[in-house]
């Protein structure tokens, strides 16, 4: 049995889900539209979906079985991934009080590759596409049954993480945010620096 679109429905439905489910990097996508601008939240858009794709790309290889194979594997991206995210948070709690910069050429790259190394923090993403994967697509999958999800999975993430980004950084909800910067700031910092001291004592 080959996949349809039934299936890819089903499955976009449950990106949907987990794009604008509250963590890391909606958390990350609504502070760097706000605060750096529509450009620079669209390239931290791009990083962000470009990593998720993979992350299923991973789950279709079968990085799962490795990482339950080589449990230290696991465990170092996890590390990792905990560690920069609590870096992200001390770096926007001490910065809070700074005045927004314009955004730059070069801090677009930067975006995009924070986008990318949020999403990366997290290697229980390879487990949940792989989860997600196994309940909705039928056994079997044959190559090209891969290369459509992970082109389809790229798509979407392309298509919301962006629109997103468009609108966060929109002139009225830009001017809320600079209204109150320090606290939001402040508030995301603790939020992601949890989430991140949270990854780091999982011991799942």
């Amino acid at each position: 049995m080959t996949i349809d679109w039934v299936h890819l429905v089903a499955f976009n439905a449950t990106l949907l889900a987990a794009i604008a489910s509250p963590g890391p990097s909606l958390l990350f996508l609504i502070r760097t539209a706000m605060a750096d601008g529509r450009g620079a939240g669209i390239a931290a858009a791009m990083g962000l979906g470009l990593m998720a794709s993979l992350w299923t790309l991973a789950a279709l290889l079968g990085l799962d079985a490795l990482f339950t194979l080589f449990p230290w594997a696991y465990t170092a991206v996890k590390i990792g991934g905990a560690a920069y995210l609590i870096w992200i948070a001390v770096q926007t709690w001490r910065h809070a009080r700074a005045p927004v910069a314009a955004a730059s050429a070069a801090s677009h790259g930067r975006a995009f590759r924070q986008g990318m190394l949020v999403n990366l923090a997290n290697p229980k993403s390879v487990l949940f596409s792989a989860a997600v994967i196994v309940v909705i697509f039928p056994a079997g999958l044959t190559s090209a049954d891969k290369a459509l999800i992970y082109v389809n999975h790229l798509g979407v993430e392309m298509v919301v993480q962006p629109a997103l980004a468009v609108a966060l950084s929109t002139g009225w909800v830009r001017r809320r945010y600079l209204g109150a910067k320090q606290i939001f700031d402040r508030i995301a910092a603790g939020v992601l620096g949890a989430l991140g001291v949270r990854l780091l004592l999982d011991r799942g």
